[in-house]
């Protein structure tokens, strides 16, 4: 049993390195994806088939294709059809795909959250004088928020995880560095861990997501 905790606190630093590539992929991805997310949105409500179209198309195209196979094509599939699309960085190549397919998912929620604002504060903007651009910026957009901490919330806990697919390109996550020890150690008890990790980080950031929710109840 001393063996088992003395090999524990040898791989601890490497799991913690692993651990942090995890949390900063999945911060930055589903902030700017959050970002993206906003223009998809109202691209795809939009009445204009020039914003609607291409904006449905790419969230019909991420939403219905495997992350997987979009960070195979990325860091893999380009470089074939031009060599100048070579991304030599499987942290920029895995950052572009997470934000891309993050966007699609929360614009979804987004459009979902625009569309459960009562109708009558459209009409109460548009009596007052507001344009289009300032009802959603000052009105809705404000509103929409504070529904959107729950569903953004699960997203950002679902890429926490997902990231572990970043092993595929060489990116030394958490889940990429538990395999390697693993393979170099001969032994599976590294998992043990890794998955203790895993649910501490997921553990402190839905209790965050909760406690924003809690602060923003529309209920309130």
């Amino acid at each position: 049993m001393n063996d088992i905790f003395v090999k524990m606190s040898i791989w601890m630093p490497q799991l913690l390195n692993g651990a942090k590539m995890t949390i900063i992929l999945t911060i930055l991805s589903v902030s700017i994806g959050l970002i993206l997310s906003v223009f998809l949105a109202l691209g795809k409500m939009s009445r204009n088939p020039i914003l609607r179209l291409p904006c449905s198309a790419y969230i019909f195209f991420f939403r219905g294709t495997p992350l997987l196979m979009q960070i195979y094509f990325l860091y893999f599939g380009l470089p074939q059809f031009n060599r100048a699309l070579t991304i030599q960085s499987a942290f920029i190549a895995a950052l572009i795909a997470y934000v891309l397919n993050t966007a699609a998912y929360l614009a979804e929620n987004i459009r979902a959250g625009i569309q459960s604002i009562d109708h009558g504060q459209f009409e109460a903007a548009k009596a007052l004088g507001m344009s289009y651009g300032q009802t959603m910026r000052l009105v809705i957009i404000p509103q929409t928020i504070r529904r959107l901490i729950p569903p953004v919330g699960n997203e950002f806990i679902m890429v926490l995880k997902d990231v572990s697919l970043v092993a595929i390109i060489g990116l030394a996550d958490l889940t990429k560095v538990t395999r390697a020890i693993s393979s170099s150690s001969a032994t599976a008890l590294v998992y043990i861990p890794a998955m203790i990790i895993y649910l501490i980080i997921t553990a402190f950031f839905t209790f965050v997501f909760n406690t924003l929710e809690k602060k923003n109840s529309v209920y309130e």
